[in-house]
């Protein structure tokens, strides 16, 4: 940790670009088709979380897949003394426990193309850059500052976003398909940071939602929440980007926790 400012890692969804809506408005839309009724209770569970996390969370919130009855198959009942019988018995409930799984496993990957597809239909219409992003970015980009993207959502909407904010403004981009865990695991903060060749301690994440900011802490990042609400301690907590430039960026790089 060398306490100077080696790269600033921005979230995407909620933090450059206003996207964060587009994806709950996904949602709720495949939600509604699984019969299923989103609240703000639900938020947590989907808002900057993988796909396929989302995904899991609709599927076992929804009712049991068409093809899965089954699964409700009680094991059935042997004489003890029926070996033979109680064998192939044991042998069906496994059978039918496997058939869970893979009914489970292809819902998810179907929820989770639903998702993705009701996404991207929303965000090719266009998306706006949060205030402050595109400044801030080409701040950085001036001063000889590398930046990098690292986001939840899949390659696919990454590209199309880039195409707005400009992909030669990231030194590097880390899309959901680039590491094995998503946020909130350390996971992508940590693949930034090396790939930079940086330690994450000298770098300053830039987040919006408490699953980004938690992935951020736990890598060891310094921190930005342009969520408005105090978060922690050792989390600089803004309303918008327009209150970030590269001073403050760098005060909070050197240990310093707020700029009063």
């Amino acid at each position: 940790m060398s306490g100077e400012l080696g790269a600033v890692l921005f979230d995407m969804d909620g933090t450059l670009v206003d996207t964060e809506g587009l994806w709950w408005q996904a949602c709720v839309e495949v939600a509604a088709e699984l019969d299923l009724e989103l609240t703000e209770a639900d938020a947590g569970r989907v808002l900057g979380r993988l796909v396929e996390d989302a995904a899991g969370y609709l599927a076992r919130r929804g009712p049991v897949p068409r093809g899965a009855g089954r699964a409700g198959v009680a094991e059935p009942e042997v004489e003890r003394a029926e070996v033979v019988e109680a064998e192939v018995a044991q042998a069906e409930v496994e059978r039918i426990e496997v058939t869970r799984a893979e009914v489970a496993e292809a819902e998810v990957e179907r929820i989770g193309a639903r998702l993705t597809e009701a996404f991207a239909e929303r965000v090719s219409a266009g998306v706006t850059p949060l205030p402050g992003a595109i400044r801030l970015l080409d701040d950085l980009g001036a001063e000889g500052v590398p930046t990098a993207l690292v986001s939840a959502s899949p390659r696919l909407i990454v590209d199309m976003v880039l195409h707005t904010v400009g992909a030669e403004r990231f030194a590097l981009v880390v899309a959901a398909e680039d590491t094995a865990r998503g946020k909130p695991l350390p996971d992508p903060y940590l693949r930034a940071a090396s790939g930079l060749g940086l330690d994450p301690a000298d770098c300053v994440a830039v987040e919006d939602s408490p699953t980004g900011l938690a992935a951020a802490r736990a890598a060891g990042c310094r921190v930005v929440s342009v969520s408005g609400d105090p978060v922690a301690e050792d989390v600089l907590s803004v309303d918008s980007l327009e209150k970030v430039d590269l001073p403050l960026l760098r005060l909070l790089a050197s240990g310093k926790r707020s700029i009063g």
